[in-house]
């Protein structure tokens, strides 16, 4: 495996988050500070800098790709829908405001003030599901032409909201127990019976389902409806939250130097505990096999078929230091994990030596971001420094 240096640049602050587009053309960077740059793939020119948001911003998050969707049996002129526009970023700051920017222009095109708490969190429902042979008159279950646009859901202290991209707020949630502390979206399968036929997982999986974590538990959310479907307790903080690519596992880093996994579709539960620090760092492979953790000085990689991971022994990839960042490829089997001496390394579980290369950084970093055709890794620094990696066989 070959990496080498595609280009590096400088923000004036911690690099807070990273995301690129969906077509991977530009890589957004958000400085701590609030600014936010957008970057030319290819050349790493600027090319927007955004005013971003005052004393700080927390979170930014790309609008899902336009798509074309394909409604069986309607008529040919209606066949193929595209009705969200690409290239759309949504940022999340300090000042309680979500902002909207179009990434070709860097006009803010829309915002919205949230109250006085930080907007801590933000993400996209994922759009493009297509529901076959659904009647033209039904338009809850029918075949969504142009009225299915994807929402974002933010977070503000206690406060949760769905927005449509120009800024209308179109439902605000009731508040959750405690401060909301991490949101993550994955396909709604509690509903599924076993004798259902692909064509009606196709209509349950839509829409999907959004969890949103708090000291204290994870509260599931119907995306349509927007329904409170499920309660998850758990007795402590929660840090970090994901849900498996396939939608089976939905996955907690906590306060209390564990991770915990619920098997929702079967309502059990498993928890894995001893590590040294609190886990902040969790990712999911591509088929939702591995599941990567930080939590220490080893990055652990959790064997997720089956029965789970639970009574089984993780794969410890060793550090020098402690694991800061972990995330695996969108599309392939690579993982990148990061520690706080300032190295990252990539790795291939699936190998029976799975270390495929050692990089040294000049600060540690504090988020890793996969092209959407994993053909680039850029890396955001403690120091401000962004840079992104090409890799090769």
């Amino acid at each position: 495996m070959n990496i080498s240096k595609h280009w590096a640049a400088t923000l004036d602050d911690y690099v807070i988050d990273l995301g690129w587009s969906p077509d991977g053309a530009i890589l957004a960077a958000a400085s701590a500070a609030g600014g936010i740059t957008l970057f030319d793939a290819a050349t790493g020119t600027v090319r927007h800098v955004l005013a971003g948001h005052e004393n700080g911003t927390n979170a930014i998050a790309w609008m899902p790709a336009e798509v074309e969707r394909v409604i069986p049996h309607a008529p040919g002129s209606e066949r193929r829908i595209r009705d969200n526009p690409p290239y759309l970023l949504a940022t999340g700051g300090q000042d309680g405001c979500v902002r909207f920017w179009d990434a070709a222009t860097g006009r803010q095109t829309a915002e919205v003030k949230l109250g006085t708490a930080w907007v801590e969190h933000l993400i996209w429902s994922p759009v493009g599901h297509v529901i076959p042979n659904a009647p033209d008159a039904d338009k809850t279950a029918g075949r969504r032409i142009g009225d299915n646009p994807p929402y974002l859901f933010a977070s503000a202290g206690k406060k949760l909201f769905a927005l449509q991209a120009d800024g209308t707020v179109v439902h605000a949630f009731p508040d959750a127990p405690k401060t909301i502390t991490a949101l993550a979206v994955g396909r709604d399968i509690l509903n599924v019976p076993a004798s259902a036929t692909d064509a009606e997982r196709r209509i349950r999986d839509n829409p999907p389902y959004l969890a949103a974590a708090y000291f204290g538990g994870v509260c599931g959310w119907n995306t349509d409806t927007f329904a409170a479907e499920k309660e998850f307790p758990y007795g402590n903080t929660i840090h970090a939250l994901t849900w498996s690519p396939d939608g089976r596992w939905l996955v907690a880093g906590c306060q209390d130097n564990a991770v915990h996994l619920w098997l929702p579709a079967k309502d059990d539960e498993f928890h894995m505990s001893g590590y040294e620090t609190k886990l902040k760092e969790l990712s999911f492979s591509h088929d939702s096999k591995w599941l990567a953790t930080g939590g220490g000085r080893d990055a652990c990689v959790w064997d997720c078929t089956g029965a789970g991971p639970e009574g089984r022994e993780p794969m410890l990839l060793p550090h020098a230091a402690r694991v800061c960042a972990v995330a695996f490829q969108n599309q392939h089997s690579l993982l990148a994990t990061a520690s706080a001496n300032g190295e990252f390394c990539l790795w291939s579980p699936s190998r029976k030596n799975p270390l495929l290369t050692e990089v040294k950084m000049p600060a540690a970093a504090t988020h890793f971001a996969w092209r959407p055709d994993d053909s680039l890794l850029a890396v955001g620094t403690e120091k401000g420094a962004v840079f992104v990696f090409k890799t090769a066989d």
